[in-house]
């Protein structure tokens, strides 16, 4: 029992190395995924509110998707860049995140448009002369006399909001699951090198000690994704538009949980907002987003491959010791399944 034991701290302390040098290795980025939001028959967000421009979010993305594909491709000559789409169709957000692992992504960046539940205003704009009666008298006596008063004629419409800026969003930390089938859905087990011993050489991630290292793995994830999440909202911020910081979505976004990567998602503007609308559709504005979010891409890079980018937080080393710990005292460990 003593033997067994000892093994499986030893297995579980293997993994959890094997994740750190796998994390502190990747001292390059080798292919990095561009996805335009929306597309096809999901026109996303709309800026249908009067003095809007109406433009739909797909076609916001898809612009500066494509500048942003051929900014990467100029500043980071040696990336493999791969957009999920370069025209007007539609992809469900699960084949978005299959393009992303498929081919093995190192960086996926989601380019989108933010909007918010527009108000309604009502103005006059006339009059009308509108016939009315006026009853006298008591049941069989009763009579209806008409007469005609002046009413107001109204018309409604959509107030542009107010709500301006970049913003910049996280997969959710507590939703683990899709981030956890992402890394299993190529096989539920991964080799891992063990010495000599064939008897522990792969990992089963349908055992519940090992899906702990996934959240390990997917922890790694989170902490590099939040990196370039700053990273972009420092770029945003040099510029003159208001950088709103970065962001979590209590429900998640499936292309980040479902990615088997570092992953963020650009909420470049407001399609909702005057001056956002006609930012995201003007050259100008997107060819800015497009070079702000490349020139974060390009940092990242180089502080991945630098020394200093390659330091593990101390946080994490604090979270791996309690994964640890809680893997070889789990009910779930080896020694209780033999």
């Amino acid at each position: 029992m003593l033997k067994v034991k000892v093994c499986a701290i030893f297995l579980i302390s293997s993994l959890l190395f094997a994740a750190t040098a796998a994390a502190q290795n990747t001292k390059s980025l080798k292919t990095i995924i561009v996805d335009a939001g929306h597309g096809g028959k999901d026109f996303g967000a709309h800026g249908g509110y009067e003095g809007g421009m109406n433009s739909y979010e797909k076609n916001v993305t898809l612009a500066i998707s494509n500048k942003l594909v051929a900014e990467l491709k100029r500043q980071l000559p040696d990336v493999k860049i791969i957009p999920t789409r370069t025209t007007d169709i539609y992809q469900s957000p699960p084949e978005k995140a299959d393009i992303a692992n498929e081919n093995k992504g190192d960086l996926f960046i989601c380019i989108h448009a933010d909007a918010v539940a527009l108000q309604t205003g009502r103005r006059q704009i006339g009059t009308r002369q509108e016939t009315r009666y006026k009853v006298t008298g008591k049941k069989k006596k009763r009579k209806k006399t008409p007469y005609t008063v002046t009413v107001p004629v109204y018309e409604y419409y959509k107030i542009g909001s107010k709500r301006s800026g970049t913003s910049v969003w996280l997969f959710a930390a507590h939703k683990t699951s899709e981030k956890l089938k992402a890394l299993m859905k190529n096989g539920e087990e991964m080799e891992v090198e063990t010495d000599n011993d064939s008897t522990y050489n792969s990992i089963n991630f349908a055992d519940p000690e090992y899906r702990m290292m996934a959240q390990v793995h997917a922890s790694r994830y989170q902490q590099k994704s939040i990196k370039l999440a700053g990273l972009v909202d420092d770029e945003i911020d040099k510029t003159d538009r208001a950088a709103l910081g970065i962001n979590q979505r209590q429900k998640g976004i499936w292309v980040l949980q479902a990615t088997n990567m570092p992953a963020i998602l650009v909420e470049t503007g407001f399609i909702t907002n005057h001056d956002d609308e006609r930012y995201l559709n003007s050259d100008k504005g997107q060819q800015e987003i497009a070079e702000c979010i490349a020139k974060a891409v390009k940092r990242y890079k180089e502080q991945l491959e630098s020394n200093k980018g390659n330091a593990v937080p101390a946080v994490e080393d604090k979270a791996e010791q309690k994964v640890l710990k809680e893997a070889t005292t789990s009910k779930y460990s080896a020694t209780d399944r033999n």
